[in-house]
C-alpha cells in the first residue's frame, strides 16, 4: 500500500489573528506526530501550485475575484525588519486573509488535484493532504467558517473532468457540517455527500431530512456523545450509502475536531475511533474504486487531539 503526503511550507503563510483557532501551529503538530520511523515509508512530495481555472470548477469567477481583492499587500523590507506584522483582512467574521493566503489556497487546491491524479495514475492508492485553509464550509459564492474555496468539492470535479469518473463520494467527519459542499453538490446525484457532525453546532446546517436530489446523507450527533453514537451513525447511514452508490472515488473531509479535547465541539471521539472510520472507508475503496481514497485535512483546533487523530488515521491508510 503506498500512501502518499501532499504538504508545502506556504501553508504556513496563511496567518490568521493571535488565538485564532485555525493557526499555522495546527500543521506544525501534525508533521511533528509524523516524525517517528513507523511514517518512514510515507511518500512525502510538496504540492503544487493550482491553476486558478480549477477554483471554477465549482466557484463562479465573480466570487474567485472578490476573495482576491480581499487579500492585503505584503509588507516591505523596512517593515520586517522594524517588526510590524503582516496586514490582515476579515472576508467574514471568522475568516481571515493574509498576504499569502491566495497562493496558500491555490496551493491547498492543487494538493488537492494532484492527490485525485496520484490516485488515478497509481502513483499512490490513497493521499493525505495536510493543507490550509479548510474548504468544507465553502460555499459556491460565500467563503465563510475559516474555508475561502471548497478544497473537496474541486477534487472531486476534477476526478470528472480529468479521468472521467462517474460517481464520486465525499465523506465528512469533521464535527462541524460542511454545508459548502453540500450546497455545491445537493442537485447532482453523481456525488455523494455523507457528512457525521454534531448537531446543533455551527453552521446550523446538517438535518437528516436534508437529502438533495438522493444524494446527500446527513448523520447527526447530538452534544456529548462519542464513540458508540459515531460508529452507528457511521455503520447504519453513511456506510450503506456507499455501498448502494459504488464510488469511483472516495474524498474524505478529514476534520479532527470530533475529537473530545477540541474546543469548538462537544463530541467525545478519540484517534482510536478515526482509526476504525479510515478502516471502514478503505474497505469500501478496495471494494469499489481500486483503493482510490483521498483524505483532506479540514478541521481540529486542539494540537493533541489534531496530530494524534491525523497520526492514527495515517497510519490505518499506510497499513492498508
Amino acid at each position: 500500500m503506498v500512501t502518499r503526503l501532499y504538504w508545502h511550507p506556504i501553508y504556513l503563510e496563511h496567518l490568521t489573528p493571535p488565538g485564532h483557532p485555525e493557526r499555522p501551529d495546527r500543521l506544525r503538530a501534525l508533521h511533528g506526530a509524523l516524525e517517528g520511523d513507523e511514517f518512514y515509508t510515507l511518500d512525502r512530495v510538496e504540492a503544487p501550485m493550482g491553476g486558478e481555472q480549477t477554483i471554477h470548477y465549482v466557484h463562479p469567477e465573480s466570487f474567485a475575484e472578490r476573495i482576491r481583492a480581499e487579500i492585503p499587500e505584503e509588507i516591505d523590507e523596512d517593515d520586517r525588519e522594524k517588526g510590524r506584522p503582516q496586514p490582515l483582512a476579515r472576508v467574514d467574521s471568522d475568516t481571515v486573509v493574509s498576504p499569502k493566503s491566495w497562493e496558500a489556497a491555490l496551493t491547498a487546491i492543487g494538493a488537492a488535484n494532484a492527490a485525485v491524479d496520484a490516485v488515478f495514475t497509481g502513483q499512490a492508492d490513497n493521499v493525505f493532504v495536510a493543507s490550509r485553509p479548510p474548504g468544507h464550509h465553502a460555499e459556491r459564492d460565500r467563503a465563510m467558517g475559516f474555508c475561502l474555496f471548497n478544497n473537496a468539492a474541486i477534487a472531486a470535479r476534477h476526478a470528472q473532468r480529468k479521468h472521467g469518473a462517474e460517481r464520486v463520494a465525499i465523506v465528512d467527519w469533521d464535527v462541524h457540517h460542511g454545508n459548502g459542499t453540500q450546497d455545491i453538490f445537493q442537485a447532482d446525484p453523481t456525488v455523494l455527500y455523507c457528512s457525521t457532525h454534531q448537531m446543533p453546532l455551527f453552521p446550523g446546517t446538517g438535518a437528516k431530512d436534508e437529502t438533495g436530489v438522493g444524494n446527500i446523507v446527513n448523520a447527526p450527533l447530538s452534544a456529548n456523545t462519542g464513540s458508540r453514537e459515531f460508529r452507528e451513525a457511521f455503520t447504519s447511514r453513511v456506510l450503506p450509502a456507499l455501498d448502494e452508490f459504488r464510488p469511483d472515488l472516495i474524498i474524505i473531509s478529514a476534520g479532527f475536531d470530533a475529537h473530545h479535547r477540541d474546543p469548538l465541539a462537544e463530541i467525545n471521539l478519540d484517534e482510536g475511533d478515526f482509526d476504525w472510520a479510515t478502516g471502514k472507508l478503505m474497505d469500501r475503496a478496495e471494494r469499489f474504486s481500486g483503493n482510490r481514497l483521498v483524505s483532506i485535512l479540514e478541521g481540529g483546533y486542539d494540537l493533541q487531539g489534531l496530530s494524534g487523530s491525523a497520526a492514527a488515521h495515517i497510519t490505518r491508510l499506510m497499513k492498508g
